[in-house]
């Protein structure tokens, strides 16, 4: 097995990463534990890196957590450093909204975090005010305007923001981005939603 393969196989760095997409996925112990069939304080001491499952309990929290067992391993990922291409970029949008925006980051199990462009034509938003939330409860955004002047309309308020300008926000609640019509130019915006950080 290669060193990198071992060192990700490590009791410490198993139970970190179940922790890590429990928690993304907002499961508690009980929950997971519900889930797979391994027991709650079985569960806990994986994630504390107290003792090292087995191949059978690690496919059971596997299967609680949604994922293949060489997805919760690791061992069909290329290493700790992921690079997305720019030609490998998901795209994606609403032509009719005059919306379109790339996907910059790869989506790989347990991620916590994605960072997209988006560009607004003259009049366009990412969504309409009667759109229901599209993130997680607990996420948080944050976006900084690239290009132009947007609006961020988030649980009914209304915040412009220019060139430069960095907003965060709970990413739960209500929320899109406008680019007003009477500026007649496309406005650019890069956005990173975060899973499970909302503040307290």
């Amino acid at each position: 097995m290669p060193p990198d393969h071992a060192a990700a196989l490590s009791p410490a760095v198993i139970g970190a990463r179940v922790k890590a997409l429990r928690e993304s996925a907002g499961l508690s112990l009980r929950d997971l534990a519900e889930r797979s069939g391994v027991s709650a304080p079985m569960l806990s001491q994986v994630e504390r890196g107290e003792t090292s499952p087995t191949l059978t309990v690690a496919a059971r929290i596997a299967a609680g957590l949604d994922l293949r067992l060489s997805q919760l391993l690791r061992l069909d990922e290329g290493g700790a450093v992921t690079v997305v291409r720019a030609r490998d970029r998901t795209r994606g949008g609403n032509r009719r909204r005059g919306h379109s925006f790339e996907t910059l980051t790869s989506s790989q199990p347990g991620q916590r975090a994605e960072l997209s462009r988006h560009t607004l034509a003259p009049g366009g938003a990412t969504g309409a005010p009667d759109d229901p939330p599209m993130h997680e409860p607990g996420s948080r955004e944050t976006a900084l305007v690239e290009r132009g002047r947007i609006v961020l309309v988030c649980d009914g308020q209304r915040h412009e923001l220019v060139e430069g300008d960095c907003v965060t926000f709970d990413a739960d609640l209500p929320h899109h981005f406008e680019n007003p019509k009477e500026r007649n130019a496309e406005a650019e915006f890069l956005a990173v939603v975060s899973a499970g950080l909302r503040r307290s």
